[in-house]
């Protein structure tokens, strides 16, 4: 697999990282986890060196998981977690407190089994504590050696400056597909501007963009999707049309819509490096695969042509979840 750097930190990382919240949190049951250890070291033999966590996917169980997954490669790979919630627990609120930033990273190397977090990301921003104070505590940190990179999730393009003025941000977490365009407007260019590398979380729609989600698909109980706006029987029969038409795209160039989906995110900058999540293995090797399509400026224009004629139905988080965002 090729690999990039994000922004200009130097960071060089797989074009594809892995998300692996999947594997703990936030879509159902988790999975087994010698099923999950398999999964995460089979990316690694297929060249995704970029692992993607945080201690509020479980709380915990993420962290601990890829600490037993990543060991017996722990120098050749790149770990990113996160900090931001109150006991780790996303219901609690919010805490990016300097103490708590601390706390947490020393907990993260501990479930991690590391010396270092290589990539610490704020998970969402605190209105309550001024980024300022936050990005200092991240800094401390780093010239400590206990962080190597700073990043922010989810944060708003103001927040991002003020933040970076403090300690350089190397990379951008947020939401970015095919479906879910809002980055174009601020965050990429300022991102572009100051150097900041971006890794696009759900770049297939939390799923929906490889195909295999109708209108009568149904979720574990605890799947997080029973609340998406987006997720509605009457949203996913309107955006299937979207994924009809990537299909025939897809088609013509005898890839899947997910490869397509992937491979339209990596087209866009050479700093993006979107972490598509899985728990099936037939589906890791799917993604990995997109990593060798290139897409025309034919391919593009077919893509673009059919973002232009589809509106996609449906918020992509309740109220209360967006609240969290753009900040």
């Amino acid at each position: 697999m090729q690999t990039r750097k994000l922004g200009k930190s130097g960071l060089e990382v797989s074009a594809l990282g892995l998300g692996c919240m999947g594997l703990s949190y936030g879509y159902g049951p988790a999975t087994e986890k010698t099923q999950a250890i398999t999964l995460i070291r089979t990316a690694f033999e297929r060249g995704v060196t970029l692992f993607d966590t945080a201690e509020a996917y479980g709380p915990f169980l993420n962290e601990e998981l890829l600490g037993d997954a990543l060991a017996p490669f722990r120098d050749k790979v790149v770990i990113a977690t996160k900090f931001g919630f109150k006991g780790g627990k996303v219901d609690a609120g919010l805490d990016s407190t300097p103490a708590n930033v601390k706390a947490v990273a020393e907990a993260a190397l501990k479930r991690l089994k590391t010396d270092r977090i290589d990539l610490f990301y704020q998970h969402r921003v605190d209105p309550g504590v001024p980024v300022e104070d936050t990005a200092g505590a991240v800094k401390e940190l780093i010239s400590e050696g206990k962080v190597l990179h700073f990043g922010m999730s989810e944060a708003g393009a103001s927040t991002i400056r003020r933040a970076h003025a403090v300690q350089p941000v190397t990379a951008l977490q947020s939401e970015y597909s095919l479906w879910w365009r809002e980055p174009e407007h601020e965050v990429l260019p300022t991102l572009e501007e100051l150097g900041i590398g971006f890794v696009p979380f759900s770049p297939l729609g939390k799923g929906f963009l490889t195909g295999a989600i109708t209108e009568s698909t149904t979720f574990d109980a605890s799947d997080f999707r029973n609340i998406v706006p987006r997720f509605s029987s009457s949203a996913r029969k309107s955006n299937r049309t979207l994924v009809d038409l990537l299909g025939e795209i897809a088609a013509a160039r005898k890839v899947t819509p997910a490869q397509i989906a992937l491979a339209w995110l990596l087209a866009q900058k050479p700093w993006i490096v979107p972490i598509p999540g899985t728990t099936r293995l037939h589906r890791l090797e799917e993604n990995v695969g997109a990593a060798a399509v290139t897409l025309s400026d034919a391919d593009l224009a077919a893509i673009a042509a059919v973002l232009a004629r589809v509106a996609v139905q449906g918020d992509r988080y309740p109220a209360h979840l967006q609240a969290r965002v753009g900040r």
